[in-house]
């Protein structure tokens, strides 16, 4: 059996320190108007972005996903792209639909 391997107590706190900044800085983002200075939408866009990042943190250091096999990584990038897939028919029915009495 191979031997498992981690970050180890300071990695963890590093890992924790970026999520406990990236939290803060949604926060703030949040708090400000980004749709009036660039382009609609700005806010949510950011919040996104900041929201993978930490996701991705999650994944790789939390649950070492980082250190497993390939077979590993093929199970957790099959399943975002599903995800993917999911969200771009929710996107496409919700594009499509005609506003009726409004």
């Amino acid at each position: 059996m191979s031997e498992h391997q981690h970050i180890g107590i300071p990695g963890y706190l590093g890992v924790f320190a970026f999520l406990f900044i990236a939290t803060i800085i949604t926060y703030v983002v949040a708090l400000q108007d980004l749709d009036g200075m660039f382009f609609p939408g700005a806010n949510t866009l950011v919040a996104l972005a900041i929201a993978f990042a930490k996701m991705t943190f999650v994944v790789l250091f939390f649950m070492h996903v980082r250190w497993q096999s390939r077979l590993i990584w093929m199970a957790v990038v099959s399943g975002f792209f599903w995800l993917a897939i999911m969200f771009a028919y929710t996107l496409q029915d919700y594009l499509t639909r005609s506003v009726i009495g409004y």
